[in-house]
């Protein structure tokens, strides 16, 4: 599944997601996935990526907050028209998840911002119709 943010930030966020079956354990209610996201800078100036905040809410209504410096530890700076991709994952309780969040970005003027990240849902294959 692949889905995209543009709320008006110069910062366009993708997302593509996948179900990691060989790590998962439903009998043990242990739901593997992984995603992949492209941050793409659409602005005139490059945006140093400072820290990321997601909530993952599990479709029993579990909710987890995760905020750290940085993204799989690197805090990139993105040059104007380029992109920045990395992959990470996520565990859930449940085989349907869904996750959201920011990233919170510092342009070359010392400009801090926040780059917005739709919900995007983690499912495990066919379990949606």
């Amino acid at each position: 599944m692949t889905t995209s943010s543009n709320l008006g930030s110069p910062i366009k966020v993708s997302v593509e997601t996948f179900y990691v079956e060989g790590q998962s354990e439903p009998e043990q209610d242990k739901y593997v996935f992984a995603y992949s996201i492209t941050i793409k800078n659409h602005s005139l100036c490059s945006a140093k990526l400072l820290s990321r905040y997601w909530l993952i809410t599990d479709a029993n209504g579990k909710e987890v907050e995760v905020q750290g410096e940085g993204v799989v530890g690197e805090t990139p700076t993105i040059a104007p028209g380029e992109s920045y991709k990395y992959t990470s994952g996520a565990v859930l309780d449940t085989p349907v998840g869904t996750m959201q969040g920011h990233y919170t970005m510092r342009n070359e003027f010392g400009t801090e911002f926040e780059a917005p990240i739709e919900v995007f849902r983690l499912a495990r294959p066919n379990i949606l119709h």
